[in-house]
């Protein structure tokens, strides 16, 4: 009998180590740098943009008392949760919340502090597509050229032979080093790459992103349909890495981190040959993150300082192009689960009223901007990953918040 990708994730259990183990994921959310090398991302010489907390008398009242704390958020299931059940469900280390600019809610749980840069997982995946935008918006990107013609060493990849623009929609399918492709399975491989204590007794697999990308063929026509795989955005990297003739630290550097007032440098874990994990090796502070969000949700602006052109912000959620799914599966959601959300430019777009978009990563990593809603949130977490822990209901916490301080 055929062994579905479920039964083969579980049966592979060197693959997953550690990622069960809530002491192991925090460790590694909040500590990347003292487990693998690393590359910092500068925040540059100016002076960080303030985050001013809001007065209490500036808020709304939450049913049942002050502030955002007793706010009642409903889970897809029918739970109600508060918000410090919905930290205890998520596994929360920071929470950081922007009402039209103001801090109005700030929380750090398990020795996370506001200074400490965390994890952010596969939301680097969004700053990756910025990055890409931006530099074609300057003329240096096509996206409708294909990706060998940048980087000549994945001719006859998978994604060598996919344009750039179906690297920043997933629209690639592959398979690695001949094996089926099982998404679960891929992720932990990838991980084994980066950390070489995660590899399983006698790897002999590849030992870095290039070694790993190499192996990649196609199994389906680029474009065919919408496949979530960290190496769209690791090849994606190397393209703007030769555009630029710069790393991707120093290019993040540049074009966002050193002009949104950030006040920590960031930083990206290396592989061993000495490049960024760029799809989700990133960690940086709420605060900073946050700043990043503000600056979108302002049409690209930070002070009098246009960081983003207005245009390039606006895209983010204005819609996924043509040949694109228009409705996908969140990561890791069952297959009953209905596929709402859209996926554009590395993007999540929850197709909601207020013209929302997020960056996602794994263990509850997220950058929610709503410019509807006046809103940004940064939500950092170290959840285990297992069918018996259920995901919290972030978005919809998300959404909720905005919704009470609106009014």
């Amino acid at each position: 009998m055929a062994q579905t990708a479920e039964m083969s994730s579980l049966a592979d259990l060197t693959w997953a180590r550690g990622f069960t183990d809530p002491a192991w994921v925090r460790r590694f959310t909040t500590a990347g740098r003292e487990t693998v090398p690393s590359r910092s991302v500068w925040r540059g010489r100016n002076r960080p943009q303030e985050l001013v907390t809001a007065r209490p008398r500036e808020l709304p009242t939450a049913e049942g008392g002050h502030g955002l704390d007793s706010l009642p958020i409903t889970a897809p299931d029918g739970r109600v949760l508060t918000l410090r059940e919905l930290f205890d469900a998520a596994q929360t280390d920071a929470f950081l919340v922007l009402h039209r600019g103001k801090v109005v809610h700030e929380t750090y749980l398990h020795g996370c502090e506001s200074h400490i840069p965390h994890f952010n997982a596969s939301a680097a995946k969004s700053y990756i597509g910025l990055l890409a935008a931006l530099l074609e918006h300057q003329g240096l990107l096509d996206r409708t050229t294909r990706v060998s013609t940048y980087v000549p060493e994945l001719s006859g990849t998978a994604f060598g032979e996919a344009d750039v623009d179906h690297l920043l929609h997933m629209g690639t399918w592959m398979s690695y080093a001949g094996r089926p492709y099982d998404k679960a399975l891929e992720a932990q491989r990838y991980a084994a790459i980066l950390a070489p204590r995660l590899r399983p007794y006698g790897y002999t697999g590849p030992a870095s992103i290039r070694e790993h990308l190499a192996t990649a063929r196609a199994t389906a026509a680029p474009g065919t349909g919408f496949r979530y795989e960290n190496g769209n955005v690791e090849a994606l990297a190397e393209v703007l890495r030769r555009i630029t003739g710069t790393t991707t630290s120093e290019l993040l550097s540049e074009l966002l981190w050193s002009r949104i007032g950030a006040e920590e440098d960031a930083y990206y874990v290396l592989d061993s040959e000495g490049a960024e994990s760029a799809c989700g090796g990133f960690s940086a502070t709420a605060r900073d993150v946050a700043r990043l969000g503000e600056m979108l949700r302002c049409g690209g602006a930070v002070g009098g300082l246009q960081v983003v052109p207005e245009s390039v912000a606006a895209a983010i959620a204005t819609g996924v192009p043509d040949g694109y799914p228009r409705r996908v599966h969140f990561p890791g959601a069952p297959e009953t689960t209905p596929a709402t959300l859209s996926y554009h430019d590395l993007w999540w777009i929850p197709n909601d009223p207020y013209g929302s978009f997020m960056a996602s990563g794994i263990h509850g990593q997220r950058l929610f901007v709503s410019p509807g809603l006046d809103l940004v949130v940064t939500h950092f977490a170290s959840q285990v990953m297992s069918p018996a822990v259920p995901p919290a209901p972030l978005v919809q916490a998300f959404l909720r918040i905005g919704a009470h301080l609106n009014g």
